[in-house]
């Protein structure tokens, strides 16, 4: 083995550059500037240090003052996990919806129009999209997330997705690796298990990711699942055989390799989150992904200190982490040298409506029947997982009001949400709205009760339209988006 001719300061700068931490606020905060002076290379952006693209804009740039080159990563998948959009809900549908449409061309200008976005408020790296295939129905965290259930769409809609943003110099991080879609636990809160054999992992999970490498993905983000075929003992983002001899060897992908936030519970709740950040880096990892939750000065520090002193203790090789924030730094050069494509992308700012409309869908059991007069919008509200969160509204109810004045609405959930949502409609037209009702047995309760009472009752799905159609008329958004509520209301008005 090489021994590497570096003090202890190259080590710590090494150890500062694999990490993407988080911070909180909506501006550039003191302990982020000091430490992009001594070797931080990255830094997250979410849903909580956005307010408008002007002030991310400026974020951005007091950051780059510190470090031209520096990778500004953000989770923004569009669709159902937005943060650019976090408060009026994306302006973009997401996968589930473009794979409906299954148009590669349209998913090719969708992203390259998010990407024009990102752009121009200083982002260029975004932890998209998610390559998964939706092989479980039940999944609680992946659903619209995922372009379809069938692998050769994902793969041709994930290659597509890829070329469109990265035509815009932003980088994308194709996800989640080894693949998420066949699992029922949300690894935000534990390890998610996949028992299938591995000629079935490798041709149904695999092929998407290989789409990606082919479109020349810069970045392939881990996933926290246990998948026995490949490795028995460790989930892929601390597995060497799922992350360097396949991702690595077998696939051939040269790029650079992200963890899922390691404050997740299926990381953070079972190795401790500084032990699991080594043995990441230790397995192929090359960057970490830390501040979903928030992240302070204090557990950046931590972090550093467990990489420097593994590498010191011969737990972690002095190697592997320099080849690691080597790829990150890599990477930052090739964000660099392409500022100028974001510039050169004519802008479509129509394209996401555009697509909303192709993708919505109409079910109609008998004549069509006109909304004549102010109608009563009942929103059946699931929990919301981690990835979504609970700060994007979402939903027709606002565009309904705007297209037919006086109507009005509700949130509703649990076993009494059908007998509530009837009474709060006094009498009028219910458009009842779900999300995944096929996950949630209240949810199908309170449309039995609506629709026994109610037969003209318009049902809007704006999840997984997994469940039969039902409603006068059905109308399948495949997403619950801001203009997926637009072409949805669209549809209402015209019956």
């Amino acid at each position: 083995m090489t021994t590497l001719a570096t003090g202890p300061d190259t080590l710590t700068r090494d150890a500062l550059a694999v990490l993407q931490p988080g911070f909180d606020g909506t501006t550039a905060p003191d302990w982020v500037r000091r430490r992009l002076g001594e070797g931080l290379a990255s830094v997250a952006l979410f849903g909580r240090n956005v307010v408008t693209e002007e002030q991310v804009t400026a974020l951005t740039g007091a950051l780059r003052a510190e470090r031209d080159d520096l990778l500004v990563a953000i989770d923004e998948e569009s669709g159902d996990v937005t943060r650019l959009d976090v408060r009026t809900g994306s302006s973009f549908p997401g996968n589930h919806a473009l794979g409906a449409v299954d148009d590669p061309a349209l998913t090719r200008s969708v992203a390259r129009e998010l990407g024009r976005r990102l752009a121009a408020c200083g982002v260029n790296f975004d932890w998209a999209p998610s390559a998964d295939v939706n092989a479980n129905p039940d999944n609680p965290v992946i659903g619209v997330r995922a372009f379809g259930a069938d692998t050769a769409l994902v793969a041709r809609h994930t290659g597509a997705w890829v070329e469109g943003l990265q035509s815009t110099g932003v980088a994308a991080c194709t996800k989640h690796f080894p693949g998420h879609g066949d699992t029922n636990v949300d690894s935000h809160h534990a390890v998610p298990r996949i028992d299938v054999d591995a000629d079935t992992l490798y041709a149904r999970e695999l092929p998407p990711f290989r789409a990606a490498i082919a479109a020349g993905t810069r970045a392939v983000m881990s996933a926290h699942i246990l998948v026995p075929a490949l490795d028995p003992d460790r989930p892929g983002t601390l597995s060497r055989r799922v992350l360097t001899e396949l991702l690595r060897e077998e696939l051939g992908y040269r790029g650079l390799i992200v963890t899922d936030g390691m404050e997740m519970r299926a990381i953070s709740g079972t190795y401790g989150l500084e032990h699991g950040v080594v043995l990441a880096i230790a397995a192929g990892a090359d960057a970490i992904c830390v501040g979903g939750g928030l992240c302070d000065e204090a557990t950046v520090l931590n972090l550093r200190d467990a990489l420097v002193g593994a590498v010191r203790s011969g737990e972690l090789p002095e190697e592997r982490l320099a080849d690691a924030a080597g790829r990150v730094r890599e990477l930052a050069r090739w964000t660099a040298s392409t500022r100028e494509a974001a510039s050169a992308a004519a802008p479509e700012p129509e394209i996401g409506l555009i697509a909303a409309r192709r993708a919505l869908t109409v079910t109609r059991p008998g004549p069509a029947t006109p909304v004549t007069g102010p109608v009563y919008v009942a929103q059946l509200n699931p929990a919301p997982n981690i990835a979504v969160g609970d700060r994007t509204p979402w939903g027709p109810a606002d565009e309904l009001a705007r297209l037919v004045p006086g109507s009005t609405g509700g949130s509703f959930g649990g076993g009494d949400a059908g007998r509530e949502a009837l009474a709060a409609a006094d009498g009028r037209r219910i458009v009842a709205v779900v999300r995944d009702e096929h996950r949630h047995d209240w949810m199908g309760a309170a449309l039995d009760t609506l629709l026994a009472a109610r037969p003209d009752t318009v049902v809007v799905e704006m999840g997984v339209p997994q469940a039969p159609p039902r409603g006068t008329p059905h109308i399948a958004t495949h997403g619950a988006a801001r203009v997926c509520g637009v072409a949805a209301a669209e549809a209402v008005v015209a019956g």
